[in-house]
């Protein structure tokens, strides 16, 4: 593996974000959707005024690992009313992590998580949480390794379907 770095994303970071966020979502869940609900969670989650209100968001962090100059995955992290189920003050959502699949295997995911980790050490907050899909048992074992525990479940809207997310978390 290349060296691999994980810099703060800004709102200059805009067509990266958007770029390396569809690539990254279409790779891992396109064989499990339709097209169409595919094309309107695309648009819908990575618009231009949607990435950049986020981006500008205070309570919304984003990182994107770089591999020389090519992004090679990202993470978004939510702290108070950014958070897409506010749990508390406490915590730190972990929002998305997503890997190229090119480089699925060569720890990004795990560079990425550390981050997360950090951002919420700093922050002092009391736990991590997230919304895992319940047919990724990929993630899912990645964040059992990293220490997170199943304890609830979500509907997650995908285009017109509805799918259950797995909700876990880490005490810190």
């Amino acid at each position: 593996m290349e060296f691999i770095e994980v810099r703060k994303a800004t709102t200059k970071d805009l067509s990266t974000v958007q770029r390396i966020g569809r690539e990254t979502f279409f790779e891992t869940f396109a064989d499990s959707n339709t097209e169409d609900d595919m094309n309107k969670y695309l648009e819908d989650s990575f618009n231009d005024h949607r990435l950049t209100v986020e981006l500008s968001d205070p309570d919304s962090l984003f990182y994107i690992a770089w591999e020389d100059e090519s992004p090679v995955g990202y993470l978004k992290v939510n702290t108070g009313s950014a958070q897409t189920e506010r749990q508390d003050e406490k915590a730190l959502e972990i929002e998305r992590i997503y890997v190229k699949s090119s480089h699925h295997g060569k720890k990004v995911g795990q560079l990425l998580y550390e981050k997360a980790l950090e951002v919420a050490q700093q922050q002092h907050n009391s736990y991590l949480w997230l919304g895992v899909w319940e047919k990724n048992p990929r993630a899912i074992r990645f964040y059992e390794k990293n220490g997170f525990v199943a304890f609830d479940k979500h509907t997650f809207k995908m285009g017109d379907d509805e799918q259950i997310d797995i909700m876990m978390k880490k005490g810190l």
